[in-house]
C-alpha cells in the first residue's frame, strides 16, 4: 500500500465515520472494515467512467450489504460520479455532494439509509435486505453474458462486462442467496465476482452464535472459484485476487475477505461497530489510530481527489471512449442490432411490435389464460429479441416457455437461447429477473401464484426500483382443485395489490390477455404481474360485448343495462366475470338490470379520471356485487358499505373443481342471489354518518 492509497483509503473510512456520526444513525463498521477492498476494486479494476454512469458496457458494483450505504456514497462523492435523469441524460452534477454526505439519511438527500436505484446516480441496484444484492447480481452477469452472445461479433466485441457484488455474513445466512449462488455456479458465470466481507459480527454478537459453516467449501460445491484474503488492509493481497477472478473463464468466483469491522475504533470486532455511530470520542480515537486530524470532519485532502481522478477516472473515461468508437464502427456494419441496442438502453419497443400479437376469436369453451397468454408472448417474443425469461421448474405448467424456432435454452453451452431454467428457486427468480432489467433486458419469470410469497421480497423491490419485470404467475384461483388448500392462492392477491407500483392483471378471457401484454410489454418504469387461470376460460363475443382494449383503463364497463342505466352492479375480475355475466342474465330474467364490470387491472384504473371511474361505477347506484375467488380484501372500496363481496374467507378445499364452485358459492344463482339481497338492502336505512 502507498501512502496515497493509505490516505485515500483512510480518507473513505473518515468520511463514513463522519457521516454516520452526524446522522446519529447508521453502520460505520463495516465501511470501516471493507474500505481497503472496495478502494482497490474501484481505483484498480472497475471499468466505470463517472462522467457517464451508464455507459452500456461498465463494470457493475452492487454493495449488497447495503447498510453500508455511506461506503458506496463516499465513493460515489470522491470518484466524482455524474447524476443522470429519468429520461437517461447524463447531467453536469455530481450525484453524490459533499452537503449531501453531511446529510446522510436526512429527507431528499442523495445519501439514504441503504441504496436506491433511480434515487442516486451509480447505484446499480436498490439494497438493504440481506441478499437480494448478490441475487440480483447473477441476473446481471447472466444478462451480460446473454448480451455478449447476441451481440458481440469477432472484431466488435460490445459486452464483456464484469459484475462485483460486496457481501457480507447476512448475505451468506439469507436462503436466497444460496439460491443464487447454485444457479450462478450451474450456468458456469465467469463474469460474476462475489466479494464476501467476513468480519463475524451480526447485531446479536459474533457469528460463532449461529453461523459456523465452512462457506469456502460451500461454494466450491456450488461449482466457484474460491480465493480467500487473509487481511481486509493487505492491498497487494486484495489486487491478487481480483486478477486471480479475472483470470478465471469457467466459472463465478468468490474472494473471501477476513475484515475488522470498525477498524481502528474502541470498538473494533465487536457488535457495537455494527449499527450505531461511534460517539464523538470514538470517531476522534479512531481518527487517530488512522493517522487522521482528530478535530477535521469530513476532511477530503486535494491528493485524494486527484487519486480518484487519476485512476478509475481516468480508466474508465478511456474504456468508455474505447467502446464508443468501437460502437460506431458496429452501427455502420451491423445497424439493425445496433438499433436493437440503443432501443433497450433507452426501453423502447421496436416500430412494429404489437402487428405481432395474435387476435382470438369467439370460443365457448375458450382457453385458460395461462395458454392465451403463452400464445402472445411466443408471438411477442418474436418481435422483441430482447424479451427472455423462464420459471421456477414450472414452464410446461405456466406456459412461459418459448417454443419458436431459434429461441433456444439458456445454459453455459448455449449462453444466447431465450429459455431460462430457474430451478425451484421463485425468491432468486424474481430477483434475477430484476438484475436482467436493470440491465436493460425485458424479463419475466413465472410461478404459480401460491407461491409468489416466497419471492415477494424481490417482486416488492421491483416495484419499489420502477424496473418493468414481468412477474407471470397462474392457478389463480382454487380452481386448482383437487391439490388442496396448500396450492390454492386466497390472500395473494391482496398482497400483489398493497404493493404500490406493481400493476396487477388478472384478465377475463383471451382478448384480455392479449391486451393486457400490450400495456406490459410497452411499460418502462413498472413491473407488472400477469395472474393467469389454469382452467378454460370463455372467450367472450366482442361484438355483443364491450372490447377488451378497455383493459388500459383497469376496469370498463362490459355489458350494460339496455337504458345504460342499471340497478345493480356486477364486478369481477378472471374467470368470475362470465360468472357475473351469466348471473347477469338470471336477473334479466326477473326484469332486475344489472351492469357487469370486467376489473382486471384495480391499479390503472384508480388512476383513471374521476369522470370515467363514475362513469363505469355511478356514484348513485349503490347496489355492487364484487365477484372473485379470492379474499374479499380491498372489494370495500369498490363495492362501498351497501354492497357485498362473493369471495374466499377460507384456505379452500382439496376437491374436483366444480364441488369448489358449489361449495364455496362461485355459481350464477349465488351472485343472482347476491345481487337480490343488497338490492332488498336498499330499501332499508342506510348506515349512519
Amino acid at each position: 500500500m502507498t501512502d496515497q492509497d493509505m490516505l485515500s483509503v483512510n480518507t473513505v473510512r473518515g468520511l463514513c465515520m463522519d457521516a454516520v456520526q452526524q446522522a446519529e444513525s447508521g453502520h460505520p463498521g463495516t465501511p470501516m472494515g471493507i474500505a481497503p477492498v472496495a478502494y482497490t476494486l474501484w481505483q484498480k479494476f472497475l471499468r466505470f467512467d463517472p462522467e457517464n454512469p451508464i455507459w452500456p458496457n461498465r463494470d457493475r458494483f452492487v454493495l449488497s450489504e447495503g447498510h453500508a450505504s455511506v461506503l458506496l456514497w463516499s465513493l460515489l462523492h470522491l470518484a466524482g460520479v455524474r447524476a443522470v435523469d429519468p429520461d437517461y441524460e447524463v447531467l453536469g452534477r455530481p450525484a453524490v455532494t459533499l452537503d449531501d454526505l453531511k446529510n446522510f439519511r436526512q429527507l431528499d438527500s442523495r445519501c439514504p439509509g441503504h441504496p436506491e436505484y433511480r434515487w442516486t446516480s451509480g447505484v446499480e441496484t436498490t439494497t438493504g435486505p440481506l441478499g437480494q444484492g448478490v441475487a440480483t447480481s447473477v441476473g446481471m452477469a447472466l444478462a451480460g453474458r446473454w448480451l455478449a452472445a447476441r451481440y458481440n461479433q469477432d472484431d466488435l466485441p460490445l459486452f464483456d462486462f464484469d459484475v462485483y457484488a460486496l457481501a457480507g455474513d447476512g448475505c451468506m445466512m439469507e436462503g436466497i442467496s444460496s439460491e443464487a449462488a447454485s444457479l450462478a455456479g450451474h450456468q458456469g458465470l465467469s463474469n460474476l465476482c462475489w466479494i464476501y466481507d467476513s468480519n463475524r459480527i451480526t447485531i446479536e454478537g459474533h457469528t460463532d452464535i449461529t453461523f459456523t459453516e465452512d462457506v469456502a467449501a460451500r461454494f466450491l460445491a456450488y461449482g466457484w472459484n474460491v480465493t480467500t484474503v487473509a487481511d481486509a488492509n493487505d492491498l497487494d493481497a486484495v489486487a491478487r485476487a481480483f486478477h486471480t477472478f479475472r483470470a478465471e473463464k469457467e466459472r463465478p468466483t468468490l474472494v473471501l475477505v477476513h475484515s475488522h469491522i470498525g477498524y481502528g475504533s474502541p470498538v473494533e470486532d465487536s457488535p457495537q461497530a455494527h449499527g450505531a455511530p461511534l460517539g464523538e470520542e470514538g470517531v476522534r480515537s479512531a481518527k487517530r489510530f488512522l493517522g487522521l486530524p482528530p478535530d477535521e470532519r469530513f476532511l477530503i485532502p486535494d491528493t485524494v481527489h486527484k487519486d480518484f481522478a487519476e485512476g478509475i477516472g481516468a480508466r474508465g473515461a478511456r474504456l468508455r471512449t474505447a467502446w464508443d468508437e468501437t460502437f460506431e464502427t458496429y452501427r455502420t456494419a451491423w445497424p439493425r442490432l445496433a438499433d436493437e441496442v440503443m432501443r433497450m438502453q433507452r426501453r423502447e419497443l421496436p416500430e412494429d411490435w404489437e402487428s405481432a400479437l395474435p387476435e382470438f376469436a369467439p370460443d365457448a369453451k375458450g382457453l385458460a389464460s395461462r395458454d392465451s397468454s403463452g400464445r402472445v408472448l411466443n408471438a411477442l417474443a418474436q418481435s422483441v429479441p430482447w424479451l427472455l425469461g423462464g420459471s421456477a421448474d414450472l414452464a410446461p405448467s405456466t406456459k412461459t416457455r418459448l417454443t419458436f424456432d431459434g429461441a433456444g435454452d439458456c445454459q453455459p453451452n448455449e449462453p444466447g437461447g431465450r429459455n431460462l431454467h430457474l430451478g425451484v428457486r421463485e425468491h432468486a427468480s424474481a430477483a434475477i429477473a430484476n438484475g436482467m432489467a436493470l440491465t436493460k433486458l425485458r424479463p419475466y419469470w413465472s410461478g404459480f401464484l401460491i407461491f409468489s410469497d416466497y419471492a415477494k421480497a424481490a417482486i416488492r423491490l421491483s416495484a419499489l426500483m420502477e424496473i418493468p419485470v414481468v412477474h407471470i404467475f397462474t392457478h389463480d384461483s382454487i380452481g386448482v382443485g383437487e391439490d388442496g388448500p396448500t396450492h390454492q392462492p386466497v390472500e395473494q392477491l391482496a398482497g400483489l395489490r398493497a404493493m404500490p407500483g406493481l400493476l396487477v392483471f388478472r384478465p377475463a378471457d383471451a382478448e384480455e390477455v392479449v391486451e393486457t401484454w400490450r400495456v406490459v410489454a410497452a411499460l418502462r418504469h413498472e413491473p407488472a404481474a400477469l395472474v393467469l387461470s389454469r382452467q378454460a376460460l370463455p372467450t367472450l363475443d366482442r361484438s355483443v360485448f364491450a372490447p377488451a382494449s378497455g383493459v388500459a383503463h383497469g376496469a370498463y364497463v362490459l355489458a350494460d343495462a339496455p337504458d345504460g342505466v342499471p340497478q345493480v352492479l356486477l364486478l369481477a375480475t378472471g374467470s368470475e366475470v362470465s360468472l357475473a355475466l351469466s348471473a347477469r342474465e338470471e336477473l334479466a330474467a326477473e326484469g332486475i338490470t344489472a351492469r357487469v364490470v370486467s376489473m382486471p387491472c384495480w391499479e390503472l384504473f384508480d388512476r383513471q379520471p374521476r369522470e370515467y371511474r363514475d362513469a363505469v361505477l355511478p356514484p348513485d347506484v349503490t347496489a355492487r356485487v364484487g365477484v372473485e375467488q379470492a379474499s374479499t380484501f380491498g372489494w370495500d372500496r369498490y363495492v362501498g358499505d351497501r354492497g357485498a363481496v362473493v369471495g374466499m374467507h377460507t384456505y379452500g378445499a382439496s376437491a374436483p373443481l366444480k364441488n369448489l364452485l358449489t361449495k364455496f358459492g362461485f355459481t350464477p344463482q349465488r351472485v343472482a342471489q347476491t345481487a337480490r339481497e343488497v338490492l332488498a338492502a336498499q330499501q332499508e336505512p342506510g348506515p349512519l354518518t
